[in-house]
């Protein structure tokens, strides 16, 4: 750890460039960045430094900073903030981790209140992480939205490990979450955690926080322990639980396996009643080995909820400690047909141009020059390589072990698998470096009407999703014979305004698939994205489904 004076307008410890502030809160400031010796992205935490750190020899402080961090991200793998770096500035300690994905909690917050279901689900996510955490012993003792990075499909990384960990001492950054035993310098453990998720939830589905900062440390303080806290109004079923973590007796507290009984049993009744308008049921997440960070379990059991936007689905709901007892394993997805490509006037304008003629994709996927109109009369039952062209320039005929295959970008591989207990499965495919991705999906319990899912779909991302706007119309089309539809949309990610293609078909009565394509939005209708798009809608076989 070095000592430095610095400016917001230079490198810190002469190594990370600033590049823009994420969030900001009491106490505390979160800054995107990038290791110059590295050119890796990092983010970089700026907090007021705890008066028992400044009282520490400066290489022990960061010592135990990092080790503490590490230790949780062996834990939950993935999902917490690995601190690489320690940099003393005075009154203020940076820390200094890998770019999490997502966006902090606190900039989702900034366009206002939550629905409670998101709500829940964020909530279940991060009661997950400070189990894992407590049952190792640790308390996080720091917890605020500015910690806490949000996806789109629903992951979630926290950071701040480490700069309090499980000492005696009181917190002093963001106080407007801290619990009455910390406003009272009692110190803290796994309750005071609790009461920073009460606190969080209570702000997401009110739309401000339960305790408003009063501009100073104390008087904030003073308001965190004397000051009553209004009933949520707008909290619907999850009142009660948000209310019981925000009782002052730490002892009062409402337990975390009745939290995580309250907060599941809330998100399945939803499930079961959008079942029906074609939602996914119970995902369980199998791994992650890509750029973006995985949720992927450590010791216990992780519950996730994810949201499959452009995936023929509107909200999937991860329960691994309900759902399945069977362990991790890649999901298998299985989808495509064989059928005449869209007229070029059900494209939107300025897209790439995808093409979708061949045979039945349960048989032999179509050269790239096919463009036969009217689906294979007698599909095989399994997939056959015989009379297949080889892959375009650039390509490789990649088959996944669910039971379906595609022409891929060289280097490009299965970043995150998921499954559910019903079959369904999603893939997410792309290669380190690569900004692209695409998802291949696949579910068994969809409505009839492609066009109303995704209308569906439409309407959770507008809720969910940075700086949504769809691009044109919802198509109907005829995808290889089988009834399809296609939405595009625009949204931003990591800062990045990216735009995403989507095709989904049913495949019977209710089972289907979809595929949905990611660029960034600028490099949307390059030559390379145009022939990547073209290739695997029509290239895609599958053999199960």
């Amino acid at each position: 750890m070095v000592k430095v004076q610095v400016s917001t307008d230079e490198s810190v410890a002469g190594r990370y460039r600033l590049l823009e502030v994420v969030h900001q809160e009491e106490g505390r400031q979160g800054w995107n960045g990038q290791d110059v010796e590295s050119r890796r992205l990092v983010t970089l935490t700026r907090s007021r430094r705890p008066a028992h750190l400044r009282e520490e020899a400066e290489l022990r402080t960061a010592v135990r900073i990092t080790r503490e961090s590490e230790a949780l991200g062996l834990v939950c793998p993935g999902r917490v903030a690995v601190v690489v770096d320690v940099v003393e500035d005075d009154d203020f300690l940076w820390t200094v981790t890998a770019r999490p994905a997502g966006v902090p909690l606190s900039t989702l917050l900034a366009h206002g209140p939550v629905d409670h279901i998101r709500t829940a689900r964020i909530g279940l996510d991060l009661l997950d992480v400070l189990g894992a955490a407590h049952q190792e012993g640790y308390t996080h003792g720091d917890l605020s939205p500015g910690q806490v990075w949000v996806e789109e499909f629903g992951g979630l990384t926290v950071g701040g490990f480490g700069l309090m960990g499980a000492t005696d001492s009181p917190r002093v950054t963001a106080p407007s979450y801290a619990s009455p035993e910390q406003a009272r310098g009692e110190g803290g453990g796994p309750a005071t955690d609790l009461w920073a998720l009460g606190a969080i939830m209570y702000e997401m589905v009110e739309g401000r926080p339960a305790i408003r900062d009063r501009g100073s440390l104390e008087a904030t303080f003073r308001a965190v322990e004397r000051l009553p806290i209004r009933a949520p109004l707008n909290a619907g079923p999850l009142g009660p639980a948000i209310q019981g973590l925000l009782r002052r007796d730490p002892v009062e507290r409402v337990p975390e396996s009745v939290v995580r009984e309250a907060l599941t049993r809330i998100l399945k009744a939803e499930l079961d009643d959008s079942e029906p308008t074609g939602t996914l049921p119970l995902f369980e997440e199998s791994g992650f080995d890509g750029p973006r960070p995985g949720r992927v379990r450590g010791r216990r059991p992780v519950s996730r909820p994810v949201l499959l936007g452009g995936a023929l689905a509107v909200t999937v709901v991860c329960f691994a400690g309900l759902a399945m007892a069977g362990g991790l394993s890649d999901r298998g997805t299985s989808a495509s047909d064989s059928a005449p490509s869209p007229s070029a006037s059900d494209r939107p304008t300025a897209s790439p141009a995808p093409t979708a003629g061949g045979t039945d994709p349960r048989a032999t996927p179509s050269a790239p020059a096919s463009r036969s109109s009217s689906p294979s009369a007698s599909p095989s039952p399994s997939p056959s390589r015989t009379g297949r062209q080889d892959p375009p320039a650039g390509f490789f005929r990649f088959t996944a072990p669910q039971g379906f295959a595609i022409d891929l970008p060289k280097g490009w591989a299965p970043l995150r698998t998921e499954r559910s207990a019903d079959q369904s499965y999603r893939v997410l495919l792309g290669a380190s470096g690569d900004p692209r991705t695409l998802t291949v999906t696949y579910s068994t319990q969809l409505a009839p009407d492609p066009v109303a899912v995704w209308n569906e779909v439409d309407t959770s991302l507008r809720g969910e999703s940075i700086d949504y706007q769809r691009v044109g119309d919802i198509r109907s089309v005829d995808y290889r014979g089988y009834k399809g539809a296609d939405m595009e949309w625009l949204s931003t990610a990591d800062g990045v305004r990216e735009r995403t293609f989507g095709r989904g078909f049913l495949v019977d009565g209710r089972r289907g698939f979809s595929l949905r394509w990611t660029t960034p939005a600028d490099d949307w209708s390059t030559a390379a994205n145009r022939q990547a798009l073209d290739t695997f809608l029509r290239t895609f076989t599958y053999t199960s489904g």
